[in-house]
């Protein structure tokens, strides 16, 4: 019996909706990884792009448990003598709360090619609505035209 090895062009991504509204961080940002890279279906291969889009809601409402909203700490460097920036949870979750969820979930998905092909698939916005609605004609476009899938973690 040969084995099955699924094809990319074989698969169709699916659009999910995620609410993080009072979720937990790390348990939102696994599961959102987890429909990032396909791991749902039965055929899952690890080498293969069988990934979904996901968009996440709500994310300035996110949750961590104890002291890390003053302990917990974010790094960015500009490669410059010097320029080590340090923040809090707190601190960043005041300028730009969608950074927390999207470096929690790049830091989940596979290094190289592929996990910048899933990474890319990922929309996280502050508020509970979405900016795009335009198309090139500069006509509204209706979020039914996807089939939202809204998950309930």
């Amino acid at each position: 019996m040969k084995t099955i090895f699924p094809k990319k062009e074989c698969h169709i991504p699916k659009w999910f909706m995620i609410d993080a509204k009072g979720k937990t961080l790390g348990r939102l940002s696994t599961e959102a990884s987890k429909l990032l890279r396909g791991k749902e279906t039965s055929l899952f291969t690890p080498g293969v792009d069988q990934g979904n889009y996901v968009v996440i809601l709500n994310a300035n409402l996110i949750e961590i448990s104890g002291k890390k909203e003053d302990q917990k700490l974010y790094y960015r460097n500009s490669q410059r003598p010097g320029s080590l920036k340090i923040e809090t949870f707190k601190q960043l979750k005041a300028r730009i709360p969608s950074r927390i969820l999207e470096k929690s979930i790049w830091g989940m998905l596979p290094k190289g090619v592929l996990g910048r092909n899933y990474y890319r698939r990922l929309y996280v916005y502050s508020d509970n609505k979405i900016n795009y609605k335009k198309d090139k004609n500069g006509e509204n476009i209706e979020l039914n035209n996807k089939e939202w899938i809204k998950i309930e973690i």
